[in-house]
């Protein structure tokens, strides 16, 4: 059985640049009060960019939360009012040069649903065009290709610990895999 809690009060005990932290006070199930410290982060896309032959764009770059170098799909924030679709293909040229003839989405995730209200959505790229990358001045990416195969094994192995990019790549084999991109792939 589930149940709905619902706020007595809520307050903002951190506003940031990127992130706010606010706590409510809820009601339970058991007819007490609880606390709720939440997150607030915008919501954010992954992109796999798919060629063809089957390899993928990928990405490598140091994640100060987990202080590690980090391998991920390209990804990004949605900016307030953005369209998360006009957001990916704008991460997408941005991160890796790359322009999409085609985009499709595939689903969102819900990375920390326990404190974070944050959403991404993924998508697949194809009909890739090259081009040069316009990277923030804070950002170091280094770009990587690899076969969508052996990505599915790094993911199965626990080479690739992202969530997002995890699951899209689960996502893309499915469909490479149901015979739902013959007509794109070459190999």
């Amino acid at each position: 059985m589930t149940y709905e809690e619902k706020t007595i009060s809520s307050e903002y005990k951190f506003r940031g640049k990127l992130i706010n932290v606010r706590v409510d006070v809820v009601d339970t199930v058991d007819g007490t009060t609880s606390i709720r410290e939440i997150v607030e982060h915008p919501d954010g896309v992954a992109i796999l960019a798919l060629k063809p032959d089957g390899s993928v764009v990928m990405e490598k770059q140091f994640r100060k939360a987990m202080e590690e170098d980090v391998f991920e799909l390209p990804a990004g924030k949605v900016d307030p009012g953005e369209d998360p679709e006009i957001a990916a293909l704008r991460e997408l040229r941005e991160e890796t040069g790359y322009r999409a003839g085609k985009i499709r989405y595939l689903t969102r995730a819900l990375p920390s649903v326990g404190f974070s209200k944050e959403v991404v959505h993924l998508y697949l790229c194809t009909e890739l065009t090259a081009g040069e990358t316009d990277l923030d001045e804070s950002e170091a990416i280094d770009l990587e290709e690899f076969h969508i195969d052996t990505l599915y094994e790094m993911v199965l192995r626990g080479d690739i610990v992202d969530a997002k990019s995890q699951i899209t790549i689960l996502m893309v084999k499915g469909l490479i895999d149901r015979g739902e991109l013959a007509d794109y792939l070459t190999e």
